[in-house]
């Protein structure tokens, strides 16, 4: 099963509902299991770089089917270095996002920018729970 629209509207509004709780401002994107964008959302007066690091953090965590901030501390070995050159350069691993699984299969991710790596993740972690 593949991720539809709707859900993925639907956990880009989490993650919006839990960053509007946390008082904060976030670029949110939902991509694919293959890192292509289905959604994208940004708070009023989101600073602009957030629309590339939301992005780029769900295509690591889809790409992986681990969040995020899991792969950091591999960001700089030379097969992680050659996945992200070959990819494009658009993976971003840093905390910030959660993939969607389902049984057993990444169906995408949801990755925030705007916050600190721990409340980006929370807001992805809040939309992806909507599902």
């Amino acid at each position: 099963m593949a991720l539809t629209l709707e859900e993925a509207n639907r956990i880009a509004q989490g993650a919006l509902a839990k960053a509007a709780e946390l008082d904060i401002r976030i670029n949110v994107a939902v991509c694919d299991g293959g890192g292509r964008l289905l959604v994208f959302q940004r708070m009023d007066q989101t600073m602009w770089a957030g629309v590339y690091g939301s992005q780029g953090k769900a295509i690591a965590s889809a790409a992986f089917g681990r969040p995020s901030g899991e792969l950091t501390e591999r960001a700089e070995h030379p097969t992680f270095r050659g996945i992200v050159a070959a990819e494009g350069g658009h993976m971003i691993m840093g905390q910030g996002a959660v993939p969607v699984i389902r049984d057993g299969v990444v169906e995408g991710a949801c990755g925030v920018g705007g916050g600190t790596g721990q409340e980006d993740e929370d807001c992805a972690r809040a939309g992806v729970a909507g599902l």
